[in-house]
């Protein structure tokens, strides 16, 4: 792998990459948003399977996360407790087709039932007519992963640090936000930095057919409304965006090493928002403070490797 993303890199850049270099970094120091996500996805798997913390690993359920969130006093995204099921029939299909029931998560059935939300005013002048729902995806890391669960009841206050935000700007008539221009945000200014995609993240197909690489946050502009300036705007409320994540995390999950959190600004109550929360989360091309990263990923790494050891005798 290493040896052919540094011979792909030198063939893209047209002979101006270094191959050894490339390769040297791949193999030992790999910098790419996938290896950090393969790094989230280690600690988490370790930590999950070292740790009985299954209450809070529970919240990666879409439906226990909200039913969680609204007694703990997280502001979730709204759901209707009512009707217990419903019924969808397209308008001219006959003969029993085209219907659909949904029993909701309310009554115990698998589907939650919610009314559409809309973007805030702000986040609707930034975006093109017929953009989804676009949402802003926050990072955050919390010192109650380091606890045994002999060490649960003593932790009063579990330290929650946010790391990143990235703002994913839909695109013009996509269905959501998985299809935007990811830009990267400043968590200390809270401006908008450059901005990139990664569509190709889900595109199917050979290694030489599909891009192997996100553009770097060469976005200055959304390209589905070129007119509207971008970078160095500031993003309103963007350090109550932060503290919410930080809070929801130490209410709900506090012993998860990392949480991606979906916030939302919209025009419905409450104005900001959680849609959900992921817990294998990557960073979507967002910049944050490597050396706040890997102290605690060292950190956590380490007390994992003890607690496996004790494990195993």
């Amino acid at each position: 792998v290493a040896l052919l993303a540094s011979l792909h890199k030198w063939f893209v850049s047209r002979g101006e990459s270094s191959i050894s270099l490339e390769y040297a970094t791949r193999l030992l120091a790999p910098d790419d948003w996938f290896s950090y996500w393969r790094l989230n996805c280690n600690a988490v798997g370790l930590h999950s399977y070292l740790r009985e913390f299954k209450k809070d690993y529970d919240m990666e359920n879409k439906w226990t996360f909200l039913e969680q969130g609204e007694k703990k006093g997280v502001p979730i995204s709204p759901y209707l407790k009512e009707p217990k099921s419903i019924f969808i029939k397209h308008r001219n299909e006959e003969g029993g087709m085209g219907i659909f029931c949904y029993k909701n998560a309310t009554a115990g059935g698998d589907w939650i039932l919610q009314e559409r939300i809309s973007n805030s005013e702000w986040v609707s002048s930034m975006l093109p007519d017929n953009a989804p729902l676009s949402t802003f995806r926050v990072i955050t890391q919390s010192k109650g992963a380091l606890l045994s669960n002999d060490d649960e009841e003593k932790d009063n206050k579990t330290e929650v640090t946010a790391l990143s935000c990235v703002f994913r700007a839909g695109r013009a008539n996509a269905l959501t936000d998985h299809d935007s221009i990811l830009f990267d945000v400043d968590i200390t200014t809270g401006k908008i930095l450059g901005g990139t995609t990664n569509a190709h993240w889900y595109k199917l197909g050979s290694v030489w057919s599909c891009p192997w690489r996100s553009k770097n946050h060469s976005f200055m502009h959304h390209p589905d409304v070129p007119e509207v300036q971008y970078q160095d705007i500031v993003i309103p409320d963007l350090d109550k965006m932060l503290r919410v994540a930080e809070e929801s995390h130490a209410k709900l999950c506090p012993h998860v090493p990392f949480c991606g959190w979906d916030v939302v600004l919209c025009q419905e109550e409450p104005k900001l928002c959680l849609l959900e929360v992921n817990l294998s989360c990557n960073f979507f091309r967002g910049s944050f403070d490597k050396t706040v990263y890997m102290d605690y990923i060292e950190e956590l790494f380490t007390t994992l490797q003890t607690a496996r050891l004790v494990q195993d005798k």
